[in-house]
């Protein structure tokens, strides 16, 4: 996938984030080698919000996790300049689809231009906190957000996988946290942790009450050790990591439907 098409011309800008701070430095490539893009780097989309084409080797990692076969139907939210979606395409096939969601109408419309030429590609420039993808196998959120949507839970099918950045602020537009990979079940919301983030935060899709014990799980551990995200009413209680209205991080397991009928 030539990713020098995704990213304008160059020189570009390597992103290099402070992960104490927040604050990002960058750093200008010596010239407009494609090359220069060919590495696990972070490459500038816009400076002024610090929105970037993400690192290869992380979202890879990601795209890997979300066990991705020809003919899924995938929801990517921040689709960015298409790059990682284009990726998924490949992966997907012909028989897939992908619909890609992104904020910023102006890389909404580039995503557009630079997938032209996929078929199984539809991208909308839309708030992606207000958006319906339709059922879909697997969901990647490309922004940090404080808990899944219960619409992102509504839509996967059974056994559909879902990758979301949960976060607390560390600058004005990035944040830090953990990438859980959330798998639904018949019986419920099975939960692991995939791998530390630092990622561009969500717009509209944070809820500031949750953000002190997000932080306190976060500096704990607690976000490492998830198991399962509830959606039932309960107190509570000494299994939940962080506990929502409609949404808790819990420690609970939810036993896959494979097991559950075995045993």
């Amino acid at each position: 996938m030539p990713r020098e098409k995704f990213l304008g011309s160059g020189p570009w800008h390597i992103a290099v984030p402070d992960l104490l701070t927040g604050s990002v430095q960058y750093v200008p490539t010596p010239d407009a080698d494609p090359r220069r893009v060919y590495h696990n780097v972070v490459i500038v989309l816009d400076r002024s919000r610090d929105l970037t084409n993400g690192q290869p080797g992380t979202l890879a990692h990601y795209i890997n996790a979300l066990e991705l076969s020809p003919g899924d139907s995938v929801y990517h939210m921040g689709a960015g300049a298409g790059y990682y979606t284009a990726i998924m395409a490949e992966v997907v096939g012909p028989s897939g689809k992908i619909t890609g969601s992104e904020v910023h109408s102006e890389l909404g419309l580039l995503a557009k231009q630079n997938l032209a030429n996929w078929s199984n590609v539809k991208i909308h420039s839309v708030d992606g906190s207000q958006f319906d993808p339709g059922e879909c196998d697997a969901i990647l959120i490309n922004a940090g957000v404080t808990h899944p949507l219960p619409l992102w839970l509504d839509r996967l099918r059974e056994g559909g996988r879902l990758l979301v950045p949960i976060t607390v602020p560390m600058g004005p537009n990035l944040g830090k946290g953990v990438m859980l990979k959330v798998t639904r079940h018949t019986n419920g919301y099975a939960a692991h942790y995939v791998s530390f983030v630092a990622i561009y935060s969500a717009i509209g899709i944070r809820d500031q009450r949750l953000e002190p014990a997000l932080g306190q799980a976060l500096a704990m551990g607690g976000l490492m050790k998830v198991k399962s995200i509830r959606r039932d009413q309960h107190a509570p209680n000494d299994n939940c990591v962080v506990h929502g209205t409609d949404i808790c991080l819990s420690l609970e397991a939810v036993t896959s439907s494979a097991t559950a009928s075995v045993q």
